[in-house]
Order: structure tokens, then C-alpha cells, then sequence
């Protein structure tokens, strides 16, 4: 799977532009992080045990964010990894972005090997190349959105694929379908090129979806058939004031209806401070939008493990 990928961007354009993204958001910004640097990170409310885990049926463990541990018949996955204690722009040894509220709920040292690195999109919070690079030469494959690629060291992963809307890709036992969601995929303002993705996770004995970062959408409805989703891992947070790209948490639910998802996993919340909304309330409202089928949802803590057989 490793090949030559277009679109590769220099290291002096990168470093330029997260220069000028970083010059458009001061003062405040700055101001902002001043202020972070003092508070201390909490640490994760649970710890998950992936070791533990066997290798049949379908485990998952959220760890903070919208990075989620999968394994699904003894291959893993691991969504949007960040473990970094901020998401911004790298200066050097510097990360200049927004800090953690709570710590990953487990370190790089402690995740097991990973089979498959899966990347929504190339927003700080989503892409970090600090958690990333550190995944490097690790034997892992990454599927990425269109024009993300040139933000990776390719040669440094088993092996790389772009991938867009409607296409699929193979990856060991499991088939990958991109999904067109509600979002927009800019690094840094000018960069709009680039890709943005949800994406349908299939083996033969199940299929999870990963909606990646996402406002309303029926897009999901597409892949409702006789064989449901065995897990929907859906976003609900930074919907104050951010609402024409982050979906509410009634929104997240419906789309989980939608897909015909037996279990939901909600992400996006809890971990950094993106919107204005009070830190429990994108859980508090999905589990009232659930209503009396709460026991559907299999994480609202990050470090909430579940298995199914």
C-alpha cells in the first residue's frame, strides 16, 4: 500500500503556515493560553485494560476525545489519536494550542500494538503530528482524508491511503468506506483543499461507524440495511457556539438512529474546551435524548471500556 502520494507540502511551508495561523489568532488566543499553562490536567476518571481484551468480538475504550481503541477480531484501531497534552500549532518543541482539561486515559506505552491508524480529518484536535510521529515505525497503517497525506512522514508507516467519498479500501481483515459528513477540513484558514471524512468499518461479522467530526447530517441513513451497526462512535460537543459544524447531542442520537446503530459511543466532549456549553452537558443530554434506552450507550466517562461478543 505505500506509494508516492501527491499534494506533499515542505516542512518551511508548513512551519509557515502555523506561523501565520498563529499571528491570526493573537492576542486573545495568547491571553488564553497564559492562563492554561497554570491549570493542572486532570487525570483520566477510568482506566481502560485493552490488554485484556481477547481476540474475538468487538472491544472499544474511549480515551479522551475523539480518539477511540477499537479491536474487532484481534485487529486494532485507534481514531484520530491525541495524547499530547495540548492541540494547536507546533513551534518547534512548542505546542501552542488548547490545553487538556482531563489526561488520555492511557499513555502511548501502555496502547497495545496498533494494525490501523484511522484520521477523520486534519483539525489540530483531531490530527496531531505530536501523538502521530510517535506512532511512526510502529508497523500501522493509516487511511486519512483526501490531501491530509503530505502532513504525514509516509515512508515512516506500513502504509498510507488517501480516501474520499464512496471509496473503500482494505486494510488486513477489514473493509473501509468513506462518508461524505457536515464539516470542512482547513488546517490553517487558506488550506481548503483538504479532505474531511466519517467512515463505515466493516468485517464479516461486524460493521462500526466512526462519524468523525460532523454537524447534522442524513448521511448516515445510506448505510442502514438488514445487518445493523453494531457501534455508532458519534460526536456531541463544541455545539455552543460552533453549530453550523458540531451537531447537538440530540442531533448525534438521531443519526445513530439513522445508521441503525445498536450501541453509541459519544466523543468530542470532555476533553478540551471548544465551546461554550458546561462540561457535562453534551453527556447529560445525550443520555436524556436516549431516554429510556440509555443502556445503549456504552461510554459517557473517558476510559469507559465495552465489549460485545
Amino acid at each position: 500500500m505505500r506509494r508516492k502520494l501527491p499534494g506533499r507540502q515542505s516542512k518551511l511551508a508548513q512551519w509557515a503556515g502555523a506561523a501565520q495561523y498563529a499571528r491570526a489568532a493573537a492576542p486573545d488566543f495568547f491571553k488564553r493560553y497564559r492562563r492554561e499553562s497554570k491549570r493542572v490536567v486532570a487525570p483520566a476518571p477510568f482506566i481502560p485494560h485493552p490488554k485484556r481484551w481477547p481476540d474475538d468480538g468487538l472491544h472499544a475504550a474511549w480515551l479522551g476525545h475523539s480518539t477511540v481503541l477499537l479491536k474487532i477480531d484481534g485487529f486494532t484501531i485507534l481514531t484520530d489519536p491525541i495524547l499530547s497534552e495540548r492541540c494547536g500549532v507546533g513551534m518547534g518543541p512548542v505546542t501552542v494550542g488548547i490545553k487538556r482539561l482531563v489526561a488520555p486515559a492511557i499513555t502511548r506505552a501502555q496502547l497495545p500494538p496498533i494494525d490501523l491508524i484511522l484520521l477523520s480529518h486534519a483539525h489540530f484536535d483531531h490530527f496531531d503530528l505530536r501523538t502521530l510521529r510517535s506512532l511512526e515505525r510502529s508497523g500501522a497503517t493509516v487511511v486519512t482524508a483526501k490531501n491530509t497525506s503530505d502532513l504525514l512522514r509516509v515512508r515512516r508507516y506500513k502504509g498510507v491511503q488517501e480516501l474520499g467519498w464512496g471509496e473503500r479500501v482494505r486494510v488486513g481483515p477489514l473493509s473501509i468506506l468513506g462518508i461524505r459528513v457536515n464539516h470542512w477540513g482547513a488546517r490553517l484558514r487558506t488550506d481548503v483543499h483538504r479532505g474531511f471524512n466519517g467512515y463505515l468499518i466493516e468485517t464479516k461479522r461486524h460493521r462500526v461507524l466512526f462519524g468523525g467530526d460532523t454537524a447534522y447530517t442524513d448521511a448516515f441513513r445510506s448505510l442502514r440495511s438488514s445487518k445493523p451497526v453494531d457501534l455508532a462512535i458519534l460526536p456531541i460537543g463544541a455545539y455552543n457556539p460552533w453549530i453550523h459544524v458540531h451537531c447537538t447531542p440530540e442531533q448525534a442520537w438521531r443519526m445513530g438512529g439513522d445508521c441503525g446503530a445498536e450501541f453509541l459511543l459519544p466523543v468530542h466532549h470532555q476533553t478540551f474546551r471548544l465551546g461554550r456549553e458546561p462540561y457535562f452537558e453534551p453527556a447529560e443530554r445525550f443520555m436524556a435524548a436516549a431516554g429510556g434506552h440509555a443502556e445503549r450507550i456504552v461510554a459517557t466517562r473517558v476510559g469507559h471500556e465495552w465489549s460485545k461478543d
